[in-house]
């Protein structure tokens, strides 16, 4: 006998169709607290990570305590706390060294360290042009050594000996 579908078969499926969604939903709210929990790891946990990490996971790790610190110095510029700030300035030399270093020797992330570095040493210009003159030499120092180091990993990949 054809007649109209039970109310009961409609309303499974839609009971089911909502579990799906239920689910779905759940595992993305589970996967950006984690990918949250993982960008909020403190500096210092992240430069510990950094000294036991692979060579080809060191790149990547330098290069964000070295972003992160160039965040840091363009704040404390902004709030007058010079010398802290310089003190940043120089870590992210220091870490851009280490990453340019890891990715020179592993071979890995050279091209979007090179990239990291170049928006880093424009950032430190455009934060050197809201400094004080006295305050823009350090700045300018470390913009200058970003840009050596990304010219060389330049050079590396596309030397003559590729």
């Amino acid at each position: 006998m054809a007649g109209s579908a039970s109310v009961d078969c409609d309303r499974a499926e839609k009971v089911n169709a909502m579990r799906v969604h239920t689910t779905i939903a759940a595992v993305l709210l589970a996967t950006t607290l984690l990918a949250f929990a993982y960008k909020t790891e403190s500096l210092q946990d992240l430069i510990a990570r950094a000294a036991s990490a692979r060579v080809e996971d060191r790149p990547a790790l330098c290069v964000e305590i070295a972003e992160r610190q160039l965040k840091s110095a363009d704040e404390l510029y902004t709030a007058g706390k010079v010398d802290d700030a310089r003190t940043a300035v120089q870590d992210v030399v220091t870490y851009s060294e280490k990453a340019h270093d890891a990715a020179i020797q592993s071979g890995k992330r050279v091209k979007n360290t090179e990239i990291e570095f170049r928006k880093m040493a424009a950032k430190l210009r455009d934060i050197k042009r809201s400094l004080n003159f006295d305050d823009q030499a350090p700045v300018e120092i470390a913009a200058d050594r970003l840009e050596s180091l990304r010219t060389d990993l330049l050079s590396h990949m596309f030397g003559k000996g590729k």
